[in-house]
């Protein structure tokens, strides 16, 4: 869904401290199927979940609304690449901005994530909070991304954040690297064939009390990307028709998946990351 903003408000990007308008118009055709279908992802988000879990996370999301025990958050889902192509086939050099988190922080350590994080109280929305957090964590100027759509909120319910996704392109972004070490480990632009590579794709569980629960992850060349940053990939690969079949039979504990980081699975298409 197009979120708690209004679709028909346009402009250019401005400045990180000032408010920024949506400007779905910029996407480029190839990133078209994924923002003209981007009301499919809460369904494909959860959709490889047993029908009873999916109830469970549904029921935790009502409760967290009625009640007010939760927080607001926002991320930022940045594509980069060039801004035409052919719209029925993802184009070769399109990425997508991720983080790690720093091995040393006390929650989500190791982590890779899209740049964001809490809204602060002078953030005017989740535009805002999006490109203020990317720009601390990975240092990216605002004034080259254009905000596009909204993805439905997404209830964490082990963290107890609603968090709003906020789809972004970039022709350039420029440079990007790890602001804080103590806080970030790796920045990077992952090509978006990367996760789409069927042999880079498994489902991961957290242990074996959770095996049900097992989701979409990445596995590649210097990151495991699993939980909520990866479901939200394989729900927009899905949604966008960018997907290729694999093997959802591959299903490893986080601590197993963790510990092939590093091996080569095949090729990844992630030269220089």
């Amino acid at each position: 869904m197009w979120g708690d903003q209004d679709p028909a408000r346009k402009g250019g990007a401005v400045s990180a401290g000032e408010s920024q308008s949506w400007a779905p118009s910029r996407a480029p055709s190839w990133l078209r199927p994924l923002v003209d279908n981007v009301e499919k992802v809460p369904t494909a988000y959860l959709h490889r979940l047993p029908a009873d879990v999916r109830a469970m996370i549904t029921a935790a999301n009502a409760k967290a609304s009625v009640t007010g025990r939760r927080r607001d958050a926002a991320v930022l889902v940045l594509f980069s690449g060039p801004p035409d192509g052919p719209p029925e086939a993802i184009s070769e050099s399109a990425d997508l901005l991720v983080t790690v988190r720093a091995s040393t922080l006390r929650h989500h350590a190791g982590q890779a994530a899209f740049p964001g994080g809490a809204v602060d109280a002078g953030d005017d929305g989740p535009i805002a909070t999006a490109l203020r957090e990317a720009n601390e964590e990975t240092g990216i100027d605002p004034v080259r991304v254009h905000p596009l759509v909204t993805l439905d909120k997404i209830f964490i319910a082990p963290s107890g954040f609603h968090v709003v996704p906020v789809l972004a392109y970039s022709e350039d972004p420029g440079p990007v690297t790890a602001v804080d070490p103590g806080e970030t480990a790796i920045v990077a632009r992952v090509p978006v064939r990367a996760f789409i590579n069927p042999e880079n794709r498994l489902m991961v569980y957290r242990d074996a009390r959770s095996r049900r629960w097992a989701m979409p992850a990445f596995r590649l060349n210097q990151m495991l990307v699993w939980g909520f940053t990866a479901q939200v990939i394989s729900a927009m690969l899905d949604v966008a028709g960018w997907a290729q079949p694999w093997d959802t039979s591959a299903v490893l504990g986080l601590d197993e998946a963790m510990a092939l980081v590093g091996e080569e699975p095949g090729g990844t298409g992630m030269t220089g990351i």
